[in-house]
């Protein structure tokens, strides 16, 4: 007889000898104690953890000749006795005898992959429409890799499926559910499979060895259920080589840890653990000289990383579970660690010498190295590159800890225009971090004053970070706050401004009241140098009063460019700027950027504000529109009337906005006019 692997050896043939798949075993068999048989079933899962095994155990079940309760059949479970069970059985495991090369007529195993296309299904569709044989009582059949069938052979056996004769049962085995239309998937019942656990695997490959005469210890049996990776056909695979290659003792085949890893082209996790201690160690050389050993060995760099990147995991992992070497993983813990003890307490003393938000990122670093090297040229110096970044991002400052250091930002000054005062374009703007001094000024009663203020300096603000840090590292300090230390800041004394009398027949100017000014803070200078810097910015005295009635001749320019058609964005511009009489120039101060000043007054508002001029016998004067900084705060309207006939004029004069005035105690903050306009 030839020979034949373990995985079909040792493939199961009862549902008691799944392993690992209880949850699905157990329905099973329930479903065949009620007589509750669906007429589709999705099996889906991993590779090698019994997708099809299970398909081939239930359609033996269900074509089981022999009564449930006899001495052949005592349970639900096959019995491997009669000709159905033997015939089913024989298509997964050549035995000697007379049912060697049956094959049961009533059950039927089809590679999907093979057979995907719509003629395939018309076929399989006439094929279940005729009746099983007299001595089976379902017609079953078995798909494998069934997410590789076409849309169209899927919409062939759509109707089948819906409506299905009471003989037939059809069995979907794949790997990617996802694949099969939902149309499909709603018709059947879905099991998933799950991964088989490393204890499971473990305890299989040992029950193997001893009935196949093989010498192996546990530390081996271990890293040959790791490499399974959750299959229990990719660990009996794994096996089956590692015995073909073992040296011979008596007889028997002896395996080892060191034969079974250069078998598989693994190293030891040992090499790892010296990897992360030298990058915790900040030592660049002993990094490299650790992966120029590897390499030198024949180790392949794109196996090295891969293998890194599940070690990592499991760092992080242990690190998040407070796994610890002296403690065995339970609970949760075990769950997420499918490895040796050996290994556990490997990856918990790893785990001990970073922070979960450093192994994260030295995570993120080799899944970036390992997607790298698949088609990146000299692949060793991306190796080396990528684990050196792993100790250089530990000399990085995490940016919560900047923000730490961050002082409260101090309060910004009110971008509220300063009355009658305008700023040369030659004085430059120094800000108070480069040592120059900051001033502002506010007008009362038409005289400015300077501002000096103490402020509390608070300490820098503990990171929004260190909480959860602390919750994490309990070796980890709490964060002492200082205490806030009081400062005077600025030389300059408060100094209450006197009104400054007003020339007797001169109208005085008195500019809309500005927001109050905030407290100023700047830093200390000498006092003649404020002088020197604050004299440009105060009119003369002489310049503010004249001739001309200022309030009058700005009420008049915003009446006329809201009587204007288009203009009425610039009418409001004016109403809120200020004016500002200085020699024979009529400075007219503007809440608007450099940028929008042309903008919103363009050159139509500018020719009617030089007629307002010359008709109010201000012709002489020199027009000068100045850009500003749009004020935070909210602007507080003049309460002059509208101009009569104007569009804000008739708001406020029509009977449904009075009425809502009363009502509502409202005001009209904006008029736009639409008369003329499509």
């Amino acid at each position: 007889m030839a020979y034949q692997v373990l995985a079909r050896k040792y493939r199961p043939q009862r549902f008691s000898d799944v392993v690992g798949q209880d949850h699905v075993t157990r329905t099973l068999l329930n479903a065949l104690a009620q007589n509750r048989i669906a007429h589709g079933y999705i099996f889906s899962g991993h590779r090698g953890i019994g997708k099809t095994t299970i398909a081939r155990i239930l359609a033996a079940a269900l074509n089981c000749t022999s009564v449930v309760g006899s001495p052949e059949r005592p349970t639900e479970e096959p019995c491997q006795v009669c000709v159905n069970c033997r015939e089913i059985s024989s298509a997964s495991r050549q035995e000697s005898s007379i049912f060697e090369e049956a094959h049961s007529f009533d059950v039927e195993e089809i590679d999907a992959a093979t057979n995907r296309g719509i003629d395939d299904a018309r076929l399989l569709t006439s094929k279940i429409q005729t009746r099983p044989t007299n001595k089976s009582k379902y017609k079953i059949i078995i798909l494998d890799e069934a997410h590789q069938i076409t849309d169209a052979a899927w919409n062939a056996l759509l109707k089948t499926l819906e409506e299905p004769p009471e003989w037939a049962v059809f069995m979907f085995a794949t790997t990617q559910p996802e694949d099969i239309p939902q149309t499909i998937r709603s018709r059947c019942q879905h099991f998933s499979f799950h991964a088989v656990k490393l204890d499971d695997i473990i305890a299989q490959l040992r029950m193997i060895s001893i009935k196949e005469n093989i010498s192996i210890d546990d530390a081996t049996l271990s890293v040959l259920a790791e490499a399974g990776d959750g299959s229990m056909r990719d660990a009996l695979s794994i096996m089956d080589q590692a015995i073909a290659s073992a040296p011979l003792v008596d007889g028997r085949p002896v395996l080892e840890v060191t034969q079974v890893r250069d078998l598989m082209g693994t190293v030891s996790n040992v090499i790892y653990e010296q990897l992360l201690e030298a990058v915790h160690a900040n030592s660049s050389a002993d990094v490299l000289a650790i992966v120029n050993r590897l390499l030198d060995a024949g180790n392949g760099a794109p196996q090295l990383a891969r293998q890194f990147v599940r070690y990592l995991r499991n760092t992080i992992v242990g690190k998040i579970t407070n796994l610890t070497p002296e403690t065995d993983a339970t609970g949760i813990s075990a769950d997420l660690l499918q490895i040796s003890p050996e290994e556990r307490a490997r990856v918990a003393r790893s785990a001990a010498l970073f922070t979960e938000e450093e192994l994260s990122r030295f995570l993120a670093i080799m899944l970036r190295t390992f997607d790298e090297l698949g088609y990146r040229q000299e692949q060793r110096f991306h190796l080396e590159l990528g684990l050196l970044k792993l100790v250089h991002v530990q000399r990085l400052i995490p940016i919560e800890d900047l923000l730490s250091q961050l002082g409260p930002a101090a309060p910004k000054p009110s971008n509220a225009p300063a009355s009658s005062i305008s700023k040369p374009a030659s004085t430059p703007n120094v800000p108070p971090s480069a040592g120059g001094p900051s001033f502002a000024s506010s007008a009362k009663d038409g005289v400015p004053s300077s501002i000096a203020a103490t402020k509390s300096v608070a300490p820098p603000a503990p990171s929004p970070f260190e909480s959860d840090r602390t919750r994490k590292t309990p070796t980890a300090s709490a964060a002492q706050t200082p205490t806030s230390i009081a400062t005077t800041e600025g030389s300059l004394a408060l100094a209450k401004a006197q009104p400054e009398p007003t020339p007797q027949g001169r109208p005085h100017l008195v500019p809309p009241t500005p927001p109050p000014i905030p407290i100023i803070h700047f830093e200390p200078v000498d006092p003649p140098e404020i002088a020197a810097a604050e004299a440009p910015l105060q009119p003369a005295p002489a310049s503010i009063t004249g001739a001309y009635d200022i309030v009058a001749l700005q009420q008049a320019i915003v009446n006329a460019l809201a009587a204007a058609k288009g203009q009425q964005s610039a009418s409001e511009q004016i109403e809120e700027s200020i004016f500002i009489l200085n020699g024979d120039n009529l400075e007219i101060q503007t809440t608007m950027s450099a940028k929008m000043l042309p903008i919103m007054i363009n050159a139509d508002a500018e020719r009617t504000i030089k007629t307002v001029l010359r008709e109010n016998n201000s012709g002489t004067l020199r027009l000068k529109l100045l850009p500003g900084v749009p004020s935070a705060a909210p602007t507080v309207r003049s309460n002059r009337p509208a101009a009569a006939g104007s569009a804000a004029d008739l708001a406020a004069k029509h009977p449904i906005v009075q009425q809502a005035q009363q009502l509502f105690n409202a005001e009209i903050s904006k008029v736009i006019d639409l008369r003329g306009k499509d």
